[in-house]
């Protein structure tokens, strides 16, 4: 049995400084992730900020502690948090045989690799320089601060594309990347089902989701004789109430359901039920709303931006295409049953566990 410390400070995504308080955090990628560690027979603790809280008392499956951030105006909790305490807390707890970081532009990490260089391993998602500030911090982490004060560390990537970016600065790289994974005894398996004549969206509505263009795209589908279908679209956003009045000057009244945010309980059976997620996102790294959706069987139509792409194309899990259109949704449905059995096939290599697994397969 191993030891593992998680360090993941931004549980969820805020898109300005105001970050949403939410009632819980069971739902989120790393809780799911750091459960596939105790599924497979070992210790595990997840640290996290203050700032990501959860409104509502939980009691959770393994220690979950939580990290006051300082400096919040230049170190901004959303994006860049530090918590000065995470150094103190490694050189007093050296009982981990394991400390999982997030990203290698954070100052966790950057404390966890030089306080426990042969311990740390740096799971890295992003594939470009971070934006903030035209790029000018991120420039000098890499090129600086990872290229020669982390260097001893190890990274594992999250996607292909994060690996080619961050092999640039650091020699420690894995050739495999691992992906998010999801907690499988939550995605049960569909069954025997017919699927619904219906399509699922599960994103914040927001402008660079490009929400508009996938009604637009589900109109013209409608247009051209698929009048019996429906488009569910799950989550919130600022761009809710054009979006509602978009669909309604589409003539897609009755047809699109806006839900808003739902619980994973209420989210699953919608995308379980649906003939493909559709992704027409113009900027993102790894979506897990992607990893959950052929966890449950449903085959994904998505743009070749989240870095997900690679491997939807590469396993044929649906249709990668930038512009994808009305046409697209057709082929979708024409072939739904072998791309529905290729994410049936592929699902359990996304499993929390499988996850876990082959992390704890590098320290051996």
């Amino acid at each position: 049995m191993s030891k593992v410390l998680v360090i993941n400070p931004i549980l969820y995504t805020a898109e300005t400084n105001q970050i949403p308080r939410v009632e819980s955090i069971k739902d989120t990628m790393i809780y799911a992730v750091c459960r596939g560690f105790l599924r497979a027979g070992h210790e595990v603790t997840l640290l996290a900020a203050q700032d990501y809280r959860p409104v509502c008392e939980e009691r959770y499956d393994f220690p979950v502690l939580w990290f006051r951030t300082v400096c919040r105006k230049l170190f901004m909790p959303r994006c860049f948090p530090y918590m000065p305490d995470v150094r103190r807390y490694l050189k007093t707890h050296k009982e981990y045989d394991m400390i999982v970081t997030s990203e290698v532009f954070a100052t966790w990490s950057y404390t966890a690799a030089r306080v426990a260089p042969g311990k740390t391993v740096i799971w890295h998602e992003l594939a470009a320089y971070n934006q903030m500030l035209h790029k000018i911090p991120a420039k000098f982490w890499y090129q600086l601060v990872a290229r020669f004060l982390m260097r001893r560390a190890r990274v594992v990537p999250r996607s292909e594309e994060a690996g080619a970016f961050i092999r640039q600065f650091m020699p420690r790289v894995e050739k495999e990347p691992i992906d998010h994974g999801v907690d499988l005894e939550k995605f049960p398996l569909p069954g025997s089902k017919m699927r619904d004549d219906r399509f699922v969206v599960v994103s914040q509505l927001i402008p660079r989701k490009r929400i508009s263009h996938t009604l637009e795209a589900f109109q013209g589908f409608v247009k051209a004789g698929h009048e019996g279908y429906c488009l569910d679209v799950i989550g919130a956003g600022e761009e809710e109430t054009s979006l509602r009045q978009l669909a309604k000057k589409l003539g897609l009244e009755g047809k699109v359901t806006f839900h808003g945010k739902l619980s994973h309980d209420r989210l699953l059976p919608i995308v379980a039920a649906s003939r493909a997620l559709l992704v027409s996102t113009e900027k993102d790294n790894n979506m897990v709303s992607i990893v959950e959706s052929i966890a449950l069987g449903t085959p994904v139509v998505t743009t070749s931006v989240p870095y997900n792409a690679a491997y939807i194309r590469r396993e044929e899990l649906g249709i990668v295409e930038d512009g994808w259109s009305a046409q697209t949704l057709e082929r979708i449905v024409e072939e739904n049953d072998r791309y529905a059995a290729n994410c049936l096939a592929y699902r359990n290599s996304l499993s929390n566990v499988a996850c876990a697994e082959r992390f704890l397969a590098l320290a051996k």
